[in-house]
């Protein structure tokens, strides 16, 4: 088989999105103090982040160096699995985030670590059901005019994946508007209350709406190309096609670290700690609400 240069780049792609996961995944699972839901919330991004990255990595040696249609079906499954598992992961984090600021006052409860765990099941049991369709049949291995633009899956699975991927789309646009209101307003108040000036008001409010704009329109900028043409392509089509939609959307998986976790105070100081010693490794973390995260 010859090798394709964008299989290349999509291994390439994987080696670094499992690095970078790896190390997410490594410092919330042996700090103590990352228990908290919304730390869940993260582990649970970069669990699915770097299975994903190790999806690429496997599929390219599985293609080029152990052909196998069992194997394939394997390989496929896990990518399913994974990238469904990240998407869903990252709707959960919105909607933590969303309750942490129409809920402040309960947020901190017993009630919350409960509702985190459901979450974390349903992301996972539905990511898992749908990665499991290949290899249970649901394929075109013996009937190819039936295949998407990804093979061997068929086209009513990725159609159902597409539609899956719109929904989630559309609650968290909806969610994060929620969460600008809700800034807008409290930004509002807290000006008043201490006598801030209007232009004070007018930078706090831009940066909370900027901030979250980075995060959906990353979202959407990586995701949406291969969603559409998952909808609109065929199994006929150029395989160049589904590369350049393809290639983004892993893309996704190598910035969510930068955005969810390297981004947060006490993940930077146990990184610190660990590659510097610049730290005590027994200093207080202080526990910042979801919002800030």
């Amino acid at each position: 088989l010859a090798l394709n240069p964008w299989d290349v780049v999509l291994c390439i792609s994987g080696t670094i999105i499992s690095c970078e996961n790896a190390v997410v995944v490594v410092v919330i699972f042996y700090t103590p103090t990352f228990r908290a839901p919304m730390f869940l919330l993260i582990g649970s991004l970069a669990t699915a982040d770097l299975l994903a990255g190790l999806g690429l990595i496997l599929h390219f040696a599985f293609v080029y160096f152990i052909p196998s249609e069992a194997i394939s079906l394997l390989t496929v499954g896990l990518l399913v699995t994974s990238f469904t598992a990240s998407v869903s992961s990252l709707l959960t984090i919105t909607i933590d985030r969303y309750l942490s600021l129409y809920n402040a006052l309960t947020y901190y409860s017993e009630r919350t670590v409960t509702r985190t765990y459901v979450m974390l099941i349903l992301t996972w049991g539905a990511s898992i059901c749908y990665g499991l369709l290949p290899i249970m049949g649901w394929n075109c291995l013996k009937e190819p005019s039936a295949c998407s633009i990804v093979k061997p899956l068929m086209k009513n699975h990725l159609i159902i994946l597409s539609v899956s991927f719109f929904m989630v789309f559309a609650v968290m646009l909806q969610l994060y508007v929620q969460i600008c209101k809700i800034v807008c307003r409290h930004a509002h108040q807290i000006a008043v209350q201490r006598h801030f000036l209007a232009s004070s008001h007018y930078v706090t409010t831009r940066k909370g709406i900027a901030t979250l704009a980075i995060i959906l329109g990353t979202f959407a900028s990586c995701w949406l190309p291969f969603a559409i043409y998952c909808l609109l392509g065929d199994y006929s089509y150029p395989a160049l096609y589904t590369y350049v939609t393809l290639l983004p959307a892993t893309y996704n998986s190598m910035i969510n670290p930068v955005i969810y976790a390297f981004r947060n105070q006490e993940i930077q100081k146990v990184l610190w700690t660990v590659c510097c010693g610049c730290f005590s490794a027994t200093m207080p973390f202080r526990s910042r609400s979801p919002s800030d995260v």
